[in-house]
């Protein structure tokens, strides 16, 4: 079981209803030992985040340390002043001290604009970040009467979908079926591997959006299916390293590699190393499950643009198969070129 402090990154366009989500978030007792980084607060420090609010009314606080309170609920809210990796750090720091209450979970919400891409890489080169957290999911909020627009129009809002695990589209009510309809059809081209769920007025058990990466909490065990969520069924009617490519919408899709044989890590790391190098302007996320030689379990590899992360063993968990399997998430990547490199073996 990886014991580092799991991160669930919280994005989603401008009025996509993200600080709604995070205000019903915030007040929920479900939040207890969780510490949520706030990235849009400005000058008006962490009050702002309640500000306008139905809730505003009910959400005690305590200020515990510089730009940090805790909240009814118990959860730690602490506001971005700096560096990303900085604020991090700092927040790990003081609970490492007992200056603030323990927590073990970490969501990070993020400005409306902000491609998730250097987020992403962020946890991933820093060591001491790297050391203590590790990334569980990215939930992206998308306006359901807006949404389609603004991925067809707007670079930074197609990017939030294409690397979503957890895809939360809100304001229903204000949309016909038919935006709904063409919208769901979108986000299936753009990011199939992506769980859908509708989220209205912010309300939402924080247990579909928290912990449901590549470990569960609870059971304190490895759940890479429904992480990846790429089976192992359906290979055999492929040939090697292929399958039928998916269509490409708006110049970013999403495509599976299928590796039938267990490889040494080794070779496969450098080969990871050399796929970033190569193509990591186009790649915004990859993501795999690795049966490989040289390791008593499969490994869990994780990449975004140029920065691979170090792979996760997945002590305790095996399959029928051992079938590789990594799924590739591009703007305008060659596919051709990135299976014929993953597959040279």
């Amino acid at each position: 079981m990886d014991k580092r402090i799991p991160v669930t990154l919280l994005t989603g366009f401008l009025g996509s209803g993200k600080t709604t989500l995070l205000n019903k978030l915030l007040h929920n007792p479900a939040m207890k030992d969780t510490a949520v980084i706030i990235n849009e607060l400005g000058e008006a420090g962490l009050d702002q985040i309640f500000a306008n609010s139905q809730t505003s009314k009910t959400i005690e606080s305590e200020h515990i340390a510089d730009n940090t309170v805790l909240l009814s609920s118990g959860c730690l809210c602490c506001s971005l002043k700096n560096e990303l990796a900085d604020t991090m750090r700092d927040l790990f720091f003081k609970r490492s001290l007992q200056a603030v209450p323990e927590f073990n979970r970490l969501v990070i919400e993020t400005t409306g604009m902000a491609d998730p891409g250097p987020i992403l890489a962020n946890l991933m080169n820093e060591p001491v970040i790297e050391s203590v957290y590790r990334l569980d999911a990215v939930v992206v909020t998308i306006d359901a009467a807006y949404g389609l627009q603004q991925i067809e129009t707007q670079k930074e809002a197609l990017k939030q979908a294409a690397v979503a695990d957890v895809l939360l589209i809100t304001k229903s009510d204000t949309a016909t079926p038919e935006q709904i309809s063409a919208l769901q059809a979108k986000l299936s081209a753009i990011n199939p591997n992506a769980t859908q769920q509708f989220v209205l007025h912010g309300e939402i058990d924080p247990m579909q959006i928290i912990d449901v990466g590549l470990f569960d909490f609870a059971s304190k065990q490895a759940n890479p299916q429904r992480w990846l969520r790429a089976p192992a069924s359906g290979f055999s009617a492929a040939k090697k390293g292929t399958l039928p490519p998916a269509p490409a919408h708006d110049d970013v899709h999403t495509f599976t590699v299928y590796l039938p044989k267990p490889m040494a890590w080794a070779d496969f790391r450098n080969v990871i190393l050399k796929l970033c190098q190569v193509h990591g302007e186009n790649l915004l996320r990859l993501k795999g499950i690795l049966h490989v030689e040289d390791a008593p379990a499969p490994l869990a590899i994780h990449a975004v643009h140029f920065t691979p992360y170090p792979p996760t063993l997945l002590e305790g968990w095996d399959e029928d198969e051992p079938i590789s399997r990594i799924v590739i998430i591009g703007k305008g990547i060659d596919e051709q070129a990135v299976r014929d490199m993953l597959t040279q073996f």
